[in-house]
């Protein structure tokens, strides 16, 4: 088990300069935005827009904070994202525009090439202990709103709000978050394709 703590996660550009990101985790480590497997972030919205091409990648969203965004797709299909939403699944291939409903938002993003990675997104809210169990390879569980501990078999570990917890495959499946308050958790589930 792996904390990454919030003060440790990397501010950068938007793929398409249109904006700021913060990158929690990617693999492999240090990959850059053509190359990786897999990356996780979180990014400030602030106008509308269009978001980042990433060919040979399939992408999940879900809105953090704020007034929510509508995403223009191919087809003139259009889905309205807001905090209240289930997180939503769509391919970097597409060329996709955004629109803040109501001012800037913020927002969670997996991401996960096609070729080498398949990746899941869930958003459990609760006051009492979750159970989550790693399916893939990996299993990444962003803590939001308050903090919480962290147990796996007999260790023990303190979680601070916005921190991330990584589980890989060496380790028991099984894990178990134990919040101080009502919090939510966004589970990023990943296993080879």
């Amino acid at each position: 088990m792996r904390i990454i703590r919030s003060s440790d996660y990397r501010r950068m550009p938007w793929k398409n300069g249109g904006g700021e990101t913060v990158e929690i985790a990617i693999s492999p480590a240090g990959a850059s935005l053509d190359a990786f497997d897999w990356r996780i972030s979180m990014a400030h919205v602030a106008s509308n827009g269009p978001f980042s091409g990433f060919p040979g990648v399939d992408r999940t969203l879900v809105v953090l904070a704020g007034g929510g965004i509508r995403l223009k797709l191919p087809g003139d299909a259009v889905v309205s994202l807001s905090e209240a939403a289930a997180p939503f699944a769509f391919s970097g291939d597409d060329p996709v525009d955004a629109e803040l409903i109501d001012g800037p938002i913020q927002d969670l993003n997996a991401m996960s090439r096609r070729t080498s990675h398949r990746h899941q997104l869930a958003r459990i809210r609760s006051a009492r202990p979750v159970h989550l169990r790693r399916e893939g390879e990996l299993l990444l569980v962003l803590v939001r709103d308050a903090a919480a501990s962290a147990r796996i078999g007999r260790r023990e570990h303190a979680l601070a709000a916005g921190d991330t917890i990584v589980l890989s495959g060496e380790e028991e499946p099984e894990l178990e978050i134990a919040p101080a308050a009502p919090l939510r958790l966004f589970a990023i589930d990943l296993r080879r394709a």
